[in-house]
């Protein structure tokens, strides 16, 4: 069951990355991740209201820094679209996504076994060729390229601590915690936003779609923590984080765009990762 929730929440983020992407062609990305992450948090707050539960002190601790890394991963992946270096950091912030959590797993005593560490293995590799873009002409490439390895790393670390922190959230908490964590989120966006000389305030109505990119992603955010819940965290945010994979396939199905060589081999990574891990 692990398995299943964590591929439904790697497909709605996929979703959601999709929809901010179409979206953000025509928007700023700052106002795309900020009404994203403002769509989501009022979902997860009217669903809180839904299901009973009893955070504890601890939870809410857990919720404040899943929400930190939520906006600093949020914030540094839509700088790295803004500047037209996604190429770059997508692929590092998708590995790094699923190694923090990776490790938190280990060190809190999970043991995955053979098959699924061989899984884990090809899943690392087949996340960076699937997020991966074909390298530009450096000359047409606005900003250097180590600025897109910086903003990578920061969105890699915040989405691996936003994974991580999740994972120690109990099931008994319900889902006020995800809420606060939505919250924090929002407001550390406009904050860099504000820092970083952007305007994130939407100004067209289309900016509005952004928010369904925050629904999407909320209900991904909240399968993920079933899945931590009724699994491994290590297993859970790996596959989690083969959300890439999707977003692809959206882009070609529906967009027509070209799957290349580089992406159709992490997708045939992508497929043996999950095969490995589910009969492990």
């Amino acid at each position: 069951m692990a398995i299943v929730l964590s591929l439904c929440a790697a497909l709605a983020y996929g979703l959601s990355d999709f929809v901010g992407g179409v979206v953000s062609r025509r928007i700023s990305p700052w106002t795309i991740a900020f009404m994203a992450q403002l769509g989501g948090a009022l979902t997860i707050l009217a669903l809180s209201l839904l299901v009973d539960g009893s955070p504890r002190g601890t939870d809410v601790g857990w919720a404040l820094l899943a929400g930190l890394g939520n906006g600093v991963g949020t914030a540094f992946l839509y700088r790295g679209l803004s500047a037209g270096r996604m190429g770059v950091v997508a692929p590092i912030s998708g590995v790094g996504a699923a190694l923090v959590p990776l490790l938190v797993g280990l060190l809190t005593g999970e043991r995955p076994g053979l098959l699924a560490w061989t899984g884990i293995v090809a899943a690392l590799p087949a996340i960076w060729l699937v997020a991966r873009e074909p390298t530009p002409d450096p000359s047409t490439t606005p900003g250097p390229a180590a600025s897109g390895v910086v903003d990578g790393v920061l969105a890699g670390l915040g989405f691996g601590v936003l994974f991580a922190a999740l994972g120690q959230i109990p099931e008994e908490s319900g889902l006020l915690p995800l809420a606060l964590n939505q919250l924090v989120g929002t407001t550390i966006v406009a904050g860099l936003a504000l820092a970083m000389g952007h305007a994130f305030w939407p100004r067209q109505a289309t900016a509005y779609v952004g928010m369904v990119s925050g629904v999407l992603g909320a209900a991904a955010t909240v399968l993920f923590l079933l899945a931590t819940q009724t699994g491994l965290l290590t297993i859970s945010a790996v596959i989690t984080s083969l959300y890439p994979a999707f977003t692809v396939l959206l882009a070609a199905a529906l967009l027509r765009e070209r799957i290349h060589r580089d992406q159709g081999i992490g997708l045939v990574l992508c497929a043996v990762a999950v095969g490995l891990i589910t009969v492990a």
